[in-house]
């Protein structure tokens, strides 16, 4: 397969609710976060991991948009990414086959770790973009009452982060094939990324999206 162009998109992530990623804490310290977010070792800038919004956008374009092919139906049953490898299937054309899939092929779409824009950063660093601390509480339904409070980490509603991707295109590509990552950014707009999706963490907006510098609009794309 000949590689014909590299098209670069980047588009500015806004947070309208607040994000957690969670960073996977091997133990706990008395007093401290069960659920911190993940942050860059080195400058403790929070940032959003390229795998999160990759396979997050790929499950979404799987369960809605390429339900039409049987094979990525049966893999989304299963509980799986598609892994069928065929010609004409979107999913492993753009992601890459599942990787237990031997004859797994290229992948297109490349999403990189999502960082905090230079405002923001720059407001990190001066110690005026504190993180927020959300309890979270299970209720009793015999005692009415909140039970076992979980401190959850979120990076605040409002901050913004650059988003950069790169989508490559060979030879024999069918000419549509990008506009698949459009309809997955929407998607993701439509839903949630992160923890706590359905208790109102992780809504955000996409904005300012360009294709090799050229504008796109999110609004007119039909999903469903």
């Amino acid at each position: 397969m000949r590689l014909k162009a590299i098209k670069n998109i980047h588009a500015t992530i806004r947070l309208r609710s607040g994000l957690h990623i969670g960073a996977g804490k091997d133990s706990v310290e008395i007093g401290g976060l069960d659920q911190p977010i993940i942050k860059n070792p080195v400058t403790l800038e929070p940032y959003i991991p390229g795998s999160s919004l990759r396979g997050k956008m790929r499950s979404m374009l799987e369960t809605s948009v390429y339900m039409d092919n049987p094979e990525t139906a049966k893999a989304v049953m299963e509980g799986k990414p598609c892994g069928c490898g065929q010609k004409g299937c979107h999913a492993c054309a753009i992601f890459g086959a599942h990787s237990t899939n031997t004859g797994a092929g290229i992948t297109r779409l490349i999403v990189r770790d999502a960082v905090l824009t230079e405002e923001f950063s720059k407001l990190f660093r001066s110690g005026r973009l504190p993180m927020e601390i959300k309890n979270e509480n299970s209720i009793n339904r015999l005692k009415g009452i909140a039970e076992n409070p979980r401190p959850l980490e979120r990076v605040p509603a409002g901050v913004c982060f650059d988003l950069d991707m790169a989508f490559r295109v060979y030879e024999g590509d069918d000419e549509d094939l990008i506009d698949d990552i459009f309809k997955g950014l929407k998607l993701l707009e439509m839903d949630a990324i992160g923890g706590g999706g359905s208790r109102g963490s992780g809504q955000i907006a996409i904005e300012d999206i360009t294709v090799d510098g050229k504008k796109i609009d999110l609004d007119p794309i039909a999903i469903f």
